[in-house]
């Protein structure tokens, strides 16, 4: 059995890879902490459920655990907009961004980007690209476009080492 969704298997390897490498979350930091409560919707999107293999379609379906469980609790059956109540989960989460390892905030967000461009849903998309942007934002970077993520994740080394800085390239 295959644990990503079907989506992601069109992608690069290199891109699952990304998407895999935020997965787990941050070391050293509490069970409830802000980052898991993204996170759980961030594995959601990402893979299928452990115990009956389904695709999540909301952060707030009660299934799924505590690692891939709900990011907030909403009455079962009762269907709502989730958009307003994960934007002030990404809020909490860049309020305790001081408390995260750069190293897991920089795989979030190169996953965040992957989804933000790629998901099939166009809800799901628009709001990861959205969190990719605010992540980008709080760094006080320059997001890039699809086409510049396609080159550097491309499974191409040459495309990736020109877009690397040559110390890290070991």
């Amino acid at each position: 059995m295959i644990v990503t969704q079907e989506w992601t298997h069109a992608l690069t390897c290199m891109q699952q890879t990304v998407l895999l490498t935020a997965i787990r979350g941050p070391d050293g930091v509490a069970k409830y902490h802000p980052s898991k409560f993204l996170l759980r919707w961030y594995r959601r999107c990402v893979l299928l459920g452990a115990l009956d293999h389904n695709v999540f379609e909301t952060p707030y379906d009660p299934r799924g655990g505590s690692f891939t469980g709900p990011s907030y609790e909403w009455p079962p059956g009762l269907p709502h907009d989730w958009t307003d109540k994960m934007n002030s989960v990404v809020d909490n989460y860049l309020k305790s961004l001081d408390e995260l390892p750069h190293h897991f905030q920089l795989h979030l967000m190169h996953a965040t980007e992957i989804i933000g461009y790629k998901h099939p849903d166009p809800k799901i998309r628009d709001w990861w690209n959205w969190v990719y942007l605010e992540l980008v934002k709080d760094m006080h970077l320059s997001p890039e476009t699809e086409k510049d993520l396609d080159f550097r994740l491309g499974d191409s080394e040459a495309q990736w080492r020109e877009t690397s800085s040559k110390a890290t390239q070991s």
